[in-house]
């Protein structure tokens, strides 16, 4: 009997990663290829579909490709088209889908956000199964988020609901990428917390190790590393990104109701030193319908491979 597998494929700024994945989640054989930005979308498909045939015909096993799908930034499913991705370079609107199709005729070609795709990978092969209600947030350079709600994914009528991250936390507040002032993604990002430690060191007198890092050279894993070693002003850092994280959460979940959160991505990968606040915070400001009823968990997916194991599970998820 053939193996129905689906084709994961994650466009990253600099690469694209590329995995055949069954429906257990077991990814079957993976590969690489740069991804050609500033260049005609047409280069750039050629590459990948010729990278991704190689990588089928290495599986020696029986398969059945079910579908592909792609996990892309400033991605709508409805549409199929990669919107605004200026860092891509490939025009301000790339019918990716469309295209794709030139290539393969398979049952579903679908395109997602990494966020919705990672919620996806969580609630198909992750900590997240059995849930119908959960939100995924994923802490990176800037915060993702995937809302699950009645077992599907929340996507709005035009394909991007759920952009959690660009709720406004402090309309005083720091200047985003978006163009306005105090979104969620520039404090509770590894990005947004790199920000905070600049604060404390300018405005407190608090000793620590990072007073000795040259300004704009500070990383998330600085901190952590400093917080490990009871650095006060890194542990207060953390203490101000969960207060704001906790406080935006308790407002989210006022939304679907979810059974859980989970926390994915760098800043997450922090443990206690980003669970603990958060979850103090948002019990702290949560409505009392909402009391003691939430967890907060960290993704039980390989962070390694999330960005694949959710982009092939929406190819199951459209075809259920």
């Amino acid at each position: 009997m053939r193996k129905e597998v689906a084709i994961g494929i994650d466009i990253g700024g600099t690469n694209t990663v590329i995995g055949v994945v069954d429906k257990n989640g077991e990814i079957l054989a993976e590969a690489t290829t740069p991804t050609l930005t500033n260049t005609d979308i047409k280069n750039y498909l050629d590459a990948l579909t010729s990278k991704i045939n190689e990588t089928v015909f290495e599986i020696k096993e029986d398969i059945e490709v079910k579908g592909i799908g792609i996990g892309a930034p400033s991605s709508n499913y409805y549409t199929g088209e990669i919107v605004g991705a200026s860092n891509l370079g490939w025009g301000e609107v790339v019918p990716f889908v469309k295209l794709l199709r030139e290539y393969y005729d398979y049952p579903a070609i679908v395109l997602t956000n990494d966020a919705n795709s990672a919620a996806v990978g969580e609630m198909m092969y992750g900590g997240a199964k059995g849930m119908n209600d959960f939100l995924m947030l994923t802490l990176g350079t800037g915060v993702g988020s995937g809302v699950v709600a009645n077992g599907k994914l929340v996507l709005g009528h035009d394909g991007f609901a759920g952009e959690l991250g660009h709720v406004i936390t402090d309309s005083d507040g720091r200047e985003c990428g978006c163009g306005r002032n105090g979104c969620l993604e520039t404090y509770a990002s590894a990005t947004g917390i790199c920000r905070t430690v600049s604060e404390l060191i300018a405005s407190t007198k608090i000793p620590s190790s990072l007073r000795d890092v040259p300004a704009g050279n500070f990383t998330s894993k600085m901190v952590f590393d400093a917080a490990e070693k009871s650095d006060e002003l890194a542990l207060m850092a953390f203490e101000l990104t969960g207060k704001m994280l906790g406080k935006a959460i308790s407002d989210f979940v006022a939304f679907s109701s979810p059974e859980a959160v989970f926390l994915f991505g760098g800043l997450a990968l922090a443990g206690d030193y980003i669970f603990k606040p958060t979850k103090k915070y948002m019990e702290e400001n949560m409505c009392f319908l909402y009391a003691n009823k939430v967890k907060l968990l960290p993704s039980e997916l390989d962070g390694a491979k999330i960005a694949v194991l959710g982009a092939s599970a929406v190819v199951w998820s459209e075809l259920n």
